[in-house]
């Protein structure tokens, strides 16, 4: 339940064999026992035998999957306890009565969802009874404070147009039907938290508990135990707190004399038709097969429906969101063809594109935004179909790309982190109309371009301190631009170079680039680098490593001596971090390596910032460096998967803006 150090607590259930009965007991010592269950399936609590996944979902889809509470978390004046259940807490679960739930299905098969095999067949399913009344109640009364808001402007000196936001009116309904929508939106956000996709998210960083809402991730996921938020509680899932108050927030972007825009909701393919020559187009296009975005809406769709069928009757008249020609790669459409999915999606990619370049100007820019992190190994190197798709359907509708920018969009925090299919960073790719003069290259005469701009376009980038996480992708977009001058570039045979050719080529020439920045390091850290991408920090032969050690020109005693490995029985091993020597200063240091700079820099920020902050001031030159390992290593642990090391890595480099601040700041406290 909680790792923090002093709150320690855990859940232990304890079981009577005599009567078969599992209750739950919260304890602050000792360890827990270890989970119970996996994507193979679980293990009985009374008897510790597995129980395949086959058969809960056979159970699931029975309808003989229950739920119980296993513990509670009560906060008071900042203090959060630890609680087992008790009988009156589970009863007050029990009796709650809901005067209406949604019972739209959940699609049979979508992208992103996976509970339906477990018996969760409608979107009621989502939620308990208690969360269903309780969002409920909320929906309703947003039709009755509708009404409240409509007497208090005529009041205000409001005119009394009976018009509403949806027929355009200026008066008291149309402002009460503002009120109203910005109330039936945070219904939905209210149900974004108080579901049974909630998790319990303890964090690495500190052994901190929350909840975290669902939708970290664009899936619906089983998810075996959930956190199940107290809408008055005061923290995640509160009314009036992160829901209200956090969505009145936009509010302060909103210019309250500026022009309204007007929304239309349509098939893009049908855009040409609808808006002028030498229009600005921006577009965040779907993620080829990354998200369902129309079945994940029907999740929110079914509580704004509830709350604003009033406001919006037309716009809220169907059962659920329009589906049909949603431009996405989902075989769950094509009867389970793959391959039908890709050719839907490129065809009206091509088609969209092909449209905007037809009313485009040249000297108005087209902005494409691109968020999506997908990388695939096949005969032509590291690849992505999402931006193959996307970059495909640009460069056919005669599109050239002149730029690309990233732009920050997530916390450091965020949870969907390293191992999921999104950035930090959104790519915005700007495009332009491609002359009829583009001429023709070679694959040789591609390369060479390439190589001669991608290396400092990757610098310029990583001096924008770009989240290591996103470095990939937005080399794309320098490589592609290179890449889309030209009208074709042609393969030794004579046929035109594919797109996912020329992405396989730009993560080529990233990866030397990357490599060429190792010359900056010391020996003692290009030794480390090389035996980690080996091994990381598993024993190694002494062998191995001796004859690695003269091939970098330093030698393994040295290397131990300097703090950086471990060598005995003829094995050898990089420390870890938690092993680094906890009192070291790099001003004593006589052997100082930029491969302890950075370890001990991420050392120190798991601490917290000011400590890593205080330790960048006293290395000097070598943060920079730190830093530029930092990317390197984060490449190294990406492609081989190592999940919680390429974590570390990219928050070092996320952050370093602000500890880069911090230390600058105390130098400065120091010098006057």
């Amino acid at each position: 339940m909680c790792k923090a150090r002093g709150n320690e607590a855990w859940i232990d259930p304890v079981v009577d064999h005599a009567t078969s009965v599992v209750s739950f007991a919260v304890r602050a010592t000792g360890f827990p026992r270890r989970g119970t269950t996996s994507r193979a399936g679980a293990r009985c609590l009374l008897t510790d035998s597995p129980i395949p996944l086959a058969h809960i979902r056979e159970e699931g889809s029975a309808g003989r999957l229950k739920m119980t509470m296993i513990g509670m978390a009560a906060e008071s004046s900042g203090v959060r306890t630890f609680l087992p259940p008790d009988p009156e807490q589970i009863a007050a679960a029990e009796r709650a009565v809901p005067a209406w739930s949604p019972d739209l299905d959940l699609p049979p098969r979508a992208l992103g969802f996976r509970v339906q095999e477990y018996g969760m067949r409608s979107f009621a399913d989502l939620f308990t009874p208690r969360q269903l009344a309780a969002i409920d109640t909320f929906a309703s009364l947003v039709e009755e404070a509708r009404h409240e808001a409509t007497a208090d402007a005529i009041a205000a000196g409001y005119p009394p147009d009976p018009r509403g936001l949806a027929q355009d009116g200026h008066g008291a309904q149309a402002y009460a039907d503002a009120v109203a929508t910005m109330l039936g939106l945070c219904v939905g956000r209210l149900a974004q938290s108080n579901n049974v996709l909630v998790r319990w998210y303890l964090d690495a960083r500190n052994g901190s508990a929350k909840a975290v809402p669902a939708f970290d991730r664009h899936a619906v996921p089983m998810v075996w135990d959930f956190a199940e938020t107290n809408p008055f509680g005061g923290s995640v899932g509160d009314w009036l707190g992160p829901v209200v108050s956090t969505a009145l927030l936009a509010l302060r972007l909103v210019d309250p004399h500026g022009k309204p825009a007007k929304v239309i909701q349509l098939d893009a393919r049908s855009l040409p038709t609808l808006i002028s020559s030498g229009s600005m187009v921006a577009t965040d296009p779907p993620y080829y097969d990354n998200i369902g975005y129309a079945d994940l809406a029907d999740f929110f769709y079914v509580w704004h429906r509830r709350a604003l069928r009033q406001v919006y009757p037309d716009l809220l008249s169907t059962l659920a969101t329009p589906k049909t020609t949603e431009l996405i790669a989902t075989p769950f459409r094509h009867g389970g063809d793959a391959n039908a999915a890709q050719a839907y999606f490129r065809e009206g990619f091509c088609q969209v594109f092909s449209g905007i370049a037809k009313i485009s100007r040249p000297d108005v820019p087209i902005s494409v935004v691109y968020a999506f992190k997908e990388q695939e190994s096949d005969g032509e190197g590291v690849v992505s179909t999402g931006w193959d798709a996307l970059l495909d359907g640009l460069l056919a509708s005669n599109l050239t790309i002149v730029g690309t920018w990233p732009i920050r969009t997530a916390r450091a925090a965020r949870m969907i982190g390293i191992r999921a299919n999104a950035l930090a960073s959104a790519i915005v790719v700007v495009c332009r109309r491609r002359g009829d003069t583009a001429p023709v290259a070679s694959r040789r005469e591609f390369l060479g371009v390439l190589k001669k701009e991608l290396p400092d376009a990757v610098r310029a980038l990583q001096h924008g301190n770009i989240a290591p996480i996103d470095l990939a992708q937005a080399a794309i977009g320098p490589g592609m631009a290179a890449y889309s001058r030209y009208a074709r570039v042609l393969e030794a045979d004579g046929m035109p170079m594919r797109v996912r050719t020329a992405l396989g080529l730009i993560n080529q020439v990233l990866d030397e680039v990357l490599a060429e920045q190792e010359a900056e390091f010391d020996a003692e850290t290009r030794w480390s680098l090389a035996w980690f991408e080996q091994h990381g920090h598993a024993d190694g032969p002494y062998g191995d490593a001796e004859t690695l050690s003269k091939a970098k020109d330093v030698s393994v005693t040295g290397l131990e001596a300097a703090g950086i490995l471990k060598a005995r029985a003829g094995k050898v091993r990089l420390l870890r971090r938690d092993e680094l020597d906890p009192e070291w200063d790099p001003a004593t240091d006589r052997r100082l390596t930029v491969w302890e700079v950075t370890q001990h820099l991420i050392r120190a920020l798991a601490r917290s910032e000011s400590d890593a902050a205080g330790l960048l001031g006293r290395v000097g030159s070598l943060g920079e460096a730190a830093r530029d390992l930092a990317y390197r290593l984060y490449t190294v642990c990406d492609r081989k998967a190592w999940a919680e090391e390429a974590r570390d890595y990219n928050t070092l480099v996320v952050v370093w803006p602000q500890i880069t601040r911090q230390a600058a700041k105390a130098e400065q406290l120091k010098l006057t």
